[in-house]
């Protein structure tokens, strides 16, 4: 038997995305990728399948070097509003910072991190349609993020590294 992908049907379309939703939910990322990529292969340029196709990627982030930051970072650029891109890409290096702040790795490492999620999701507010706060709350859990460990954290290492002393 031959193993090839087979093509899901343009009618198809939208029950194929509610269950996208679904597997992200039940926090099967890998099964929503799988879907959204049947999706793109029927409508390359399907502006909820590449959203949700992002989401899946960075909800598998473990912070490991392996993490697919790059090909997650590619789809969001391909969403077609300024507001979504802005929104998703700041989502982005949100989810990579904490999954790495998660993975251990010392806080100071992630505030550039960090600092670029809220400078998209503070250019996302600048346009964002009326009544949409959402780049408004990813932004103050970034600042909360900072804010729950000790400034000494962000930048404890950093001073250590410049006087020379490489042990923390």
């Amino acid at each position: 038997m031959e193993l090839k992908l087979k093509s899901i049907s343009p009618e198809g379309v939208d029950s194929a995305l509610s269950k996208v939703e679904l597997y992200r939910f039940l926090n099967e990322p890998e099964e929503a990728e799988s879907i959204c990529q049947d999706v793109l292969a029927v409508e390359p340029t399907h502006q909820l399948a590449l959203r949700q196709l992002g989401l899946a990627i960075t909800d598998q982030f473990t912070g490991n070097p392996s993490d697919r930051h790059s090909e997650a970072e590619g789809i969001f650029q391909q969403l077609t509003d300024r507001y979504e891109r802005l929104y998703y890409l700041g989502l982005l290096h949100e989810r990579r910072a904490k999954a790495q702040l998660r993975a251990g790795r010392p806080p100071h490492t992630l505030l550039v991190l960090l600092e670029e999620a809220m400078r998209c999701y503070d250019e996302a507010e600048r346009i964002r349609p009326t009544g949409n706060d959402e780049a408004i709350l990813r932004w103050n859990r970034c600042v909360r993020l900072i804010h729950q460990h000790a400034e000494s954290d962000w930048h404890r290492e950093v001073e250590l590294f410049e006087m020379g002393d490489s042990t923390p």
